[in-house]
């Protein structure tokens, strides 16, 4: 099953799905600046564009296209698409 995601007025959008019991989303995020809270751990590749990346107590990071970062469960992080739109792959983690 297919589940559609809007977040920000449209700015970041994904498609949600589950494979061999895995969940994870596709997305493509607008440029602009954008905080996002997780629940679950998630290991996030950037498929398309550049991302520009704060996790919780570190500095702004570059994730440019084929690179990925991971966050941990219960926290945060923030991220920019400076250069256009980006797209993603978010794996969530089972912990």
């Amino acid at each position: 099953m297919l589940k559609h995601n809007s977040y920000f007025d449209g700015g970041v959008q994904s498609i949600g799905f589950e494979r061999h019991g895995l969940r994870a989303t596709v997305g493509v995020i607008a440029a602009g600046e954008y905080h996002f809270g997780t629940g679950a751990a998630e290991r996030m590749t950037v498929v398309s564009g550049l991302l520009r990346v704060k996790l919780a107590g570190a500095d702004w990071q570059n994730y440019p296209a084929g690179t990925a970062f991971e966050i941990s469960a219960n926290s945060g992080f923030d991220v920019q698409a400076v250069s256009g739109p980006a797209a993603y792959l978010c794996e969530f983690i089972s912990s």
